[in-house]
């Protein structure tokens, strides 16, 4: 895909910083993030199986589902929806079963780009630097940039459906 995952990772903060731009309106890629079917289509690497417990996209909702890897090896996640704002932003925590305790902030801001494009920023907040850093380093980056590709791929088919 020709929008490439930006991820930054200041020096001396516990802080994740990522931008990626999609070639499709805003409203079609809040709603993947919303739709717990579209979600389990397209969030985490290639190869991937989800399967959801819940996910209620709100105000106030939670989340919690499995990805299981090519091998049978299953990763927990489970969270917090603090703030959804419809096309606009969610605010929501971020807890990986492998490292229980460590709970991530989220911000994620849905920008309008005009001419049925967006942009996702999102501001991740992490309670240590070692935190931050296992998760730069825990291969993060490319599970979402594949994930992103899926997205896209999916937001063309239901385009052309």
């Amino acid at each position: 895909m020709s929008n490439a995952l930006k991820v930054t990772v200041p020096d001396g903060v516990p802080f994740i910083e990522t931008e990626r731009e999609f070639d499709y309106p805003v409203a079609e890629v809040f709603r993947a993030h919303k739709d717990p079917e579209l979600i389990k289509q397209w969030l985490g690497p290639r190869g991937m199986k989800m399967d959801i417990d819940h996910y209620d996209f709100r105000s106030g909702g939670s989340y919690r589902y499995l990805h299981t890897g090519p091998d049978g090896v299953q990763y927990a996640f489970t969270g917090v929806f603090h703030t959804v704002r419809e096309n606009e932003f969610a605010i929501q925590t971020f807890e990986f079963g492998g490292y229980p305790d460590v709970v991530s902030i989220e911000f994620m801001t849905f920008e309008d780009l005009g001419n049925g494009r967006c942009k996702l920023i999102g501001h991740s907040v992490y309670p240590t630097l070692e935190a931050r850093d296992g998760m730069a380093q825990s291969g993060m980056e490319g599970g979402m940039s594949e994930g992103y590709e899926r997205l896209d791929e999916l937001l063309a088919g239901v385009r052309t459906a």
